[in-house]
């Protein structure tokens, strides 16, 4: 099922960075995320209600200029 939040997410295990496209367009990088955070939204029922609460006040993050 579609998230009415995440449109996409992207992962870079290097830099320990979650992209998150937003629905409404926006792009934001979450820095410090561990993986296993990422597996963890990736299987998460309601991608937005994850982010809420385990991502967003947690992480340091930037906005991205499209």
């Amino acid at each position: 099922m579609p998230s009415s939040v995440v449109a996409r997410m992207r992962y870079d295990p290097d830099t320990a960075t979650l992209r998150i496209v937003y629905v409404s367009g926006m792009v934001y990088d979450y820095k410090g995320v561990p993986g296993k955070v990422y597996e963890a939204m990736k299987k998460a029922t309601s991608k937005g209600r994850y982010l809420n609460r385990y991502i967003k006040g947690r992480y340091d993050f930037e906005k991205v200029e499209g």
